[in-house]
């Protein structure tokens, strides 16, 4: 049997479950056909961890609602003093060889130049895939 897919998750992407009624677990595991360890960086984590000690009630409830949905991600520490949630998101997703679902433009950009595959929610109702998930 094929080894699960890992996929690293941007901290935008567990919004999207509040956003726009998606399980993205399972329309991830649909949509790739096949096992996924979804992945959650430390410095993705750290931001949610932000965002929901401070900010509006909204962001602060969101935020918690996504540190929530973590516990069904893999947690990986990675050290990335000084560098931007990006970068590092970038870093790993390169050297690993694997997908990132995110809904931030400017790193799907990012990814696709660097030939990452990037999952990503299409017309607030359903996740596709840029570039080619092997």
């Amino acid at each position: 049997m094929r080894q699960p897919l890992k996929v690293i998750l941007d901290s935008n992407a567990l919004f999207v479950p509040l956003k726009f009624k998606l399980d993205i677990f399972e329309e991830t595991k649909r949509l790739l056909n096949r096992n996924v360890d979804f992945v959650l960086l430390s410095p993705v984590k750290r931001e949610l961890e932000l965002l929901a000690a401070k900010n509006s009630p909204k962001t602060h409830r969101e935020a918690v609602y996504a540190l929530r949905l973590t516990e069904k991600c893999k947690f990986v520490v990675v050290e990335a003093e000084g560098l931007a949630v990006d970068d590092v998101i970038l870093h790993v997703a390169k050297s690993w060889r694997t997908a990132v679902f995110t809904n931030d433009r400017q790193l799907k950009k990012r990814l696709r130049d660097i030939s990452v595959p990037v999952i990503y929610v299409r017309q607030k109702s359903r996740l596709d895939t840029d570039g080619l998930i092997s």
